[in-house]
């Protein structure tokens, strides 16, 4: 039978990777490998507690933020976020997805916390990367792979959002991305406090998930991973070292892929789930937030729409939700995502299984590399 650390290692080995943690724990017992390098200076060994740009994992972690506030009762799920976001107050609607950007029509309805939460509030990236609207999210946004110094602060970021047209009306269709970091600014503005100041008083500080957050720290920058992309030559190459882009806070904490984590601050965060909103007697979140979380509120046909970044499973509140068993890892219920980074995590509540594995090259599109897969399917053996 094979291990999580050969597994691993194939990619390291083949230089798919430079280096990988993965953990994959089910019934109490915990599987935890680190292989190769870190990419930091002197070639450091990949460690358990090597720190990782997580990408779109912090996607759940946003979500888990807004169930609280509407566990405070400071906002609802029907409320429209205009009373917090005045620049979402009159959207209007490209009458054409292909269509010019200027060419729009009123949305039909305001844009809800619900829209946002299950990313369907009419911003985000469709299958098609070329219609015109989708283009200025790119180009006026920084959307895309994560770059926090480029990214204008929160104020800023919605005015310009404000003056782009949405690609759909709200409710209609499942839309990648942009929601999550519309609702990491609403949070802050609904809780009275800046995103990352919010995420540490009430999930990382009680959860102690201590190396979790929007930077690294002088003290932690030798733990932290350096980044890279798929090279011409079948390689990788360097694109950010750890004293790099996330040494310092940006002005744009992005609630769609800013944070650095660990396996095990990410294993923590599963672990809550998978005890329904509490771990080792900390409740977080109630059971009922949890299940609302992690269940599919995507219609057939927007399942359907959102293919590719989905393969056709379900959406629930800042992650996937299988529906259908496609492979063997495909378990109905099982919850989580996947980061462009080269990041993946996953519960799946049948079982009571978690299983997290960081790398740190960045994909090349929405299809999972073939490590994800790989390491997919040794999680479910396992």
């Amino acid at each position: 039978m094979s291990t999580l650390r050969a597994v691993l290692e194939k990619y390291v080995h083949d230089g798919s990777v430079p280096g990988a943690v993965g953990l994959v724990a089910r019934g109490g017992r915990v599987e935890v490998a680190a292989v190769g390098d870190a990419g930091t200076d002197g070639g450091a060994p990949m460690a358990r507690d090597s720190v990782f740009r997580i990408a779109s994992l912090t996607k759940p972690v946003v979500a888990a933020a807004a169930m609280l506030l509407i566990e405070d009762g400071r906002i609802a799920p029907d409320d429209p976020v205009s009373s917090w976001l005045p620049e979402l107050a009159a959207p209007v609607v490209v009458r054409t997805p292909d269509g010019p950007v200027d060419d729009v029509v009123p949305a039909t309805r305001p844009i809800t916390l619900l829209d946002l939460m299950t990313s369907r509030a009419g911003y985000g990236f469709p299958s098609d990367f070329s219609l015109p609207a989708a283009r200025l999210l790119f180009s006026e946004l920084k959307q895309g792979a994560p770059q926090p110094r480029r990214v204008a602060a929160p104020d800023a970021w919605m005015d310009t959002l404000s003056r782009i047209p949405l690609l759909a009306q709200p409710g209609r269709e499942w839309l990648y991305n942009t929601c999550s970091d519309i609702l990491g600014v609403l949070i802050a503005r609904v809780a009275g406090q800046p995103l990352p100041d919010f995420l540490a008083e009430r999930i990382f500080g009680p959860l102690g998930m201590n190396d979790t957050g929007f930077m690294v720290p002088a003290e932690k920058l030798d733990r932290f991973t350096a980044l890279y992309r798929p090279g011409a030559d079948g390689g990788v190459e360097l694109i950010d070292v750890p004293a790099g882009q996330w040494s310092s806070m940006p002005d744009f904490p992005s609630g769609a892929g800013g944070l650095v984590s660990t396996v095990d601050d990410l294993h923590t965060f599963a672990r809550m789930l998978l005890g329904e909103g509490a771990v080792e007697g900390r409740r977080l979140l109630s059971p009922a937030s949890v299940r609302q979380m992690t269940t599919d509120h995507l219609t057939p046909a927007q399942r359907e729409a959102s293919g590719l970044f989905t393969e056709g499973q379900g959406w629930g509140f800042g992650g996937s939700v299988d529906v259908d068993t496609t492979a063997p890892y495909n378990v109905p219920g099982r919850y989580g995502w996947v980061g462009g980074t080269g990041t993946t995590a996953h519960i799946v509540p049948a079982t009571g299984t978690a299983a997290i594995m960081l790398s740190q090259v960045e994909m090349t599109g929405p299809t999972p590399p073939p490590l994800m897969r790989d390491f997919w399917q040794y999680a479910a053996d396992a």
